[in-house]
């Protein structure tokens, strides 16, 4: 291995997805060198294996949904997707897994990219060791960023490496849709992929462990009409259903579970959660367990270390693509700030310096048919934290807006108010076409508008958003 000469940054990222490369982008906005590290493609799990290429696949399955739904083009769309159609204009969604055009972007704004595994080597100090075998030392003046995000968690049954199951990574890349598919979860990849695989073709088996149903960290209808749905579609659906073992024999996966059922598919999909890449960059040479999540302050500042920081999905708070560009942008600003040597963060509620989102109002949406879309806190986790409040319930499909976009809409609205301050605490929509409302929703989260100024926020007539109406007008009368 040879040795190449130290380099010193004032700030040094481990990690070239969204969420570093938006760490590398404010702290060189603020004139600060910054080198970024990378050991796969620059852009991330999203770019290639998440939020682009899942999106991609399902846009096909949800557009064509909608034409289902119209009388004089329903006729038009009877037909079966075209696989082969929809799964290249996936590969087009992901730069056919080659990361030029985000390398440039990196050059773009100043930043140096190392290509290599990085690892911690004290503190301020990370290894890269190169794929060439060369070594390279660089040196933080001011902050270390921890940006490698998670892996897919797989269960521990024996033989399952044998069975070489898909991941979320193998459910967006695959050439082609197997014959059978058996997914086992019930969150946003399992239900996203049990959608996509449906509509190209696959005979879909989704097997649920537990009671909770689907979508459990959602309001509970969110699930119940996403299930509904996705056995209209032909997905078997189990739920209370505990995959004991799976094997392999002679190409065919067998799944079977506590009860003894037994599930064959060409191939099996394991969507039962994340887990930190942290197992192999170093944390033990700073005091920090290695392969945990990262325990972080409001600015992103792994505690007890002045100089480390942990953005995005590996410090837990909230896994999802746009929250932690979100941390990003906060902990760049931290970074800027201190190292400029402002006295004082602006760091309480909603300051420049915190993440306050991440407690109070994180934005998603699942995109299945119907979408479910929602911000802030559920029912339950308002109760909870101890604030009182009240849900207000409105069947989607009462807004004109929503009968004409087709016919037979099922959807459904809840606003979670709270009634000491009379703002909303959250917000849920399911329903076709929804995912573009929630981001009004979380303006009034973030905004913490009172009820009373959104009666003066007029819902253009005949859209769907004018369900804002109508939550309010609920609110009102009882």
């Amino acid at each position: 291995m040879t040795q190449s000469e130290s380099l010193t940054y004032d700030v040094v990222v481990i990690g070239a997805g969204p969420v570093g490369e938006n760490v590398a982008d404010r702290t060189r906005a603020a004139g600060l060198s910054t080198a970024i590290v990378e050991s796969e493609l620059v852009g991330g799990e999203c770019s290639y294996w998440a939020c682009m290429p899942s999106k991609a696949l399902l846009r096909p399955v949800i557009a064509r949904a909608d034409a289902r739904r119209l009388p004089g083009l329903a006729e038009a769309v009877s037909g079966p997707l075209d696989a082969a159609g929809v799964l290249a204009r996936r590969d087009e969604y992901t730069s056919h897994w080659k990361d030029d055009g985000q390398v440039r972007w990196i050059e773009g704004i100043g930043a140096d990219l190392y290509r290599g595994q990085g690892r911690l080597a004290g503190p301020r100090t990370v290894e890269v060791a190169a794929p060439d075998g060369t070594r390279r030392v660089l040196t933080a003046r001011h902050a270390v960023a921890v940006c490698t995000g998670t892996g897919a968690a797989l269960p521990p049954l024996d033989g399952l490496a044998d069975v070489r199951p898909w991941t979320s990574r193998e459910a967006t890349a695959a050439e082609r849709a197997p014959g059978r598919l058996i997914v086992v979860g019930g969150g946003v990849v399992a239900v996203e992929m049990a959608t996509a695989w449906q509509a190209l073709g696959s005979r879909v088996t989704l097997l649920v462990r537990g009671d909770a149903g689907l979508l459990a960290r959602m309001e509970p209808f969110a699930g119940e009409l996403v299930a509904e749905a996705l056995t209209d579609a032909g997905v078997d659906l189990r739920t209370n259903t505990s995959v004991e073992s799976v094997t392999r024999e002679n190409g065919t996966v067998v799944a079977v579970t506590a009860s003894g059922d037994r599930f064959e598919a060409d191939e099996i999909l394991f969507a039962t959660g994340r887990t930190p890449r942290t197992g192999d960059i170093g944390l033990e040479t700073v005091g920090l367990e290695p392969g945990s999540w990262l325990s972080v302050d409001d600015s992103l500042r792994v505690e007890g270390h002045d100089w480390l920081y942990a953005v995005g999905d590996v410090n837990h708070r909230a896994l999802l693509t746009h929250q932690g560009k979100y941390q990003a942008r906060i902990a760049g600003a931290a970074i800027a700030a201190r190292a400029s040597g402002v006295p004082t963060l602006d760091s309480g509620p909603w300051g420049a310096h915190a993440a306050t989102a991440d407690h109070d109002a994180v934005p998603q949406v699942v995109f299945t048919d119907p979408e479910a879309a929602s911000v802030g806190l559920t029912l339950a986790e308002a109760e909870q934290a101890g604030h009182r409040v009240r849900a207000v319930d409105i069947d989607l499909a009462t807004v004109a807006g929503a009968s004409l976009y087709g016919e037979g809409y099922k959807g459904r609205a809840r606003m979670v108010v709270d009634l000491e301050d009379e703002i909303v605490r959250g917000v849920t929509f399911v329903g076709p076409g929804v995912g573009e409302l929630i981001h009004s929703a979380t303006v009034a989260v973030v905004g913490q508008v009172p009820l009373s100024r959104l009666w003066h926020a007029v819902p253009s007539y005949p859209t769907i958003s004018e369900v804002w109406l109508r939550l309010l007008e609920a609110y009102r009368d009882n």
